[in-house]
């Protein structure tokens, strides 16, 4: 049980760690928040499933990369280590400067679309950030077959789901609650936490050192 505990710890802090760095999708999310309720809860929600889709597919092909480069295991751990030491050191050089997005106000008003277009819109979106498919891929591998048996799989994938749902739909019920956009200030601290915890993954990746 201790064992599943650790996973599922380990699965919310990757959600966590890839969610809160509020970006150009963040920024979006926030201004549908703003905007239109329903589809802020659809767009939050897409955003999250794809998260869950990034992590089950690095998850199921982690173990067979690891299983193939056996041998090499440390290595292998190494050089995900690497990539995520890299993610989160670009992210958060980029937070020393507030990160730029627009404002959510201003203009006329349109109807809003129905949230299964926005939830299709918002998982188009995710989708196509190569860095959330980098960071899983990264992860998991170095983890090999510590997610491979007993379901430690589906408990981190599940967690992964779980923290970035909640996250998500608490940034948008945030700003739907605030009726103004997140502060530069408040965003540059979500990108500092969220790459912290990134490169907190780095270093426990890569010890022991080979």
């Amino acid at each position: 049980m201790s064992a599943m505990w650790t996973t599922a710890i380990a699965g919310a802090a990757a959600g966590l760690g890839v969610a809160m760095p509020v970006g150009a999708v963040g920024v979006l999310l926030v201004q549908e928040g703003m905007r239109d309720r329903r589809g802020a809860v659809a767009a939050a929600s897409a955003v999250a499933v794809v998260d869950l889709a990034y992590a089950a597919v690095a998850t199921a092909l982690g173990p067979w990369v690891a299983a193939t480069l056996s041998g090499v295991e440390a290595w292998v751990r190494l050089v995900a280590a690497a990539v995520l030491a890299g993610i989160a050191a670009r992210g958060l050089w980029a937070s020393r400067r507030p990160p730029t997005g627009g404002s959510p106000g201003g203009g006329a008003s349109l109807p809003a679309p129905s949230p299964a277009r926005t939830f299709g819109r918002f998982a188009a979106l995710t989708l196509v950030n190569p860095t959330t498919a980098l960071y899983f891929t990264a992860l998991t591998t170095a983890q090999g077959s510590t997610l491979h048996g007993g379901g430690s799989g589906a408990v981190f994938v599940s967690a992964v789901f779980a923290a970035s749902f909640v996250w998500q739909q608490l940034l948008v019920a945030a700003s739907g609650f605030a009726g103004a956009r997140i502060s530069d200030a408040a965003r540059m601290w979500t990108f500092r936490l969220g790459y912290g915890l990134v490169a907190l993954y780095a270093v426990k990746v890569a010890l022991p050192l080979p």
